[in-house]
């Protein structure tokens, strides 16, 4: 395998250096990966980083066009992966960036 680090190219066997702690972090840096796999799910949390608050019936005029239904099922994908949270306002649910889920995001990457 090579890595790239320092500007630097280092070869090695990763073969059986994989520590269960290795594996759990390339599973969940795989999940908000996938997470991240579709550009209408970038562009919500970009919406949602611009309005710095929880935004709550606004993230579907904001999405150049697409069903409430689809634009419901990417706020679920990213909820479910700990990116963004929802919380219950009466008869809307209200949508904000989950700072540790990004947080997360951010030192998971950051190992590759």
């Amino acid at each position: 395998m090579i890595k790239a680090k320092d500007n630097h190219i280092y070869c090695f066997d990763s073969s059986n250096n994989d520590t269960l702690l290795d594996q759990a972090n390339n599973k969940e840096l795989a999940i908000l990966a996938k997470a991240l796999g579709h550009p209408a799910r970038v562009h919500i949390l970009k919406v949602l980083a611009q309005k710095q608050s929880c935004i709550c019936g606004e993230i579907v005029e904001k999405m150049d066009g697409l069903a409430q239904s689809t634009v419901s099922q990417h706020l679920k994908i990213l909820k479910n992966a700990g990116l963004i949270r929802g919380e219950i306002e009466g008869t809307a649910v209200c949508y904000c960036l989950d700072l540790n889920g990004l947080r997360r995001l951010r030192v998971l990457i950051a190992d590759i």
